[in-house]
């Protein structure tokens, strides 16, 4: 099902302002590595907020997650004031974790092994194992 209009809209204006909260509240960098927020998808009827995070070099991603979630109320509580005009309710805001720069790191993993294994001269064969 494709996102209407108003969910980009506000899922736009959630994505900035809770990216700004998570700056004032010192959220983006936790344990020596850097959150970010990837995406935010709201539901078609506008009442919850799902919110994808990027872990870059955290050890310990599950540990970060549920700082955040401890914080869920604090950051509610201060982007109901920053959107209050905008919007009537508040939507219920949930944190997931986003894969894709883990993925990415992997892909980019296997590129390079398959490069590393081809022979310079013949570009589509593998290197004769020893």
């Amino acid at each position: 099902m494709q996102e209407g209009k108003r969910q980009k809209q506000v899922a736009g204006l959630i994505q900035e302002e809770v990216n700004t909260i998570f700056q004032r509240l010192g959220l983006t960098m936790l344990d020596g590595g850097m959150i970010s927020i990837s995406s935010v998808k709201i539901t078609p009827d506008l009442l919850e907020a799902r919110i994808y995070l990027s872990f870059f070099q955290i050890t310990d991603a599950q540990k970060a997650l549920k700082k955040i979630e401890e914080k869920n109320w604090e950051i509610k509580k201060e982007l109901s004031g920053r959107v209050r005009h905008q919007l009537r309710n508040v939507p219920v805001l949930k944190f997931f974790r986003d894969n894709t720069l883990d993925h990415v790191f992997r892909m980019e993993e296997l590129f390079k092994q398959i490069k590393e294994q081809q022979t310079p001269d013949n570009p589509g064969k593998k290197k004769p194992d020893q």
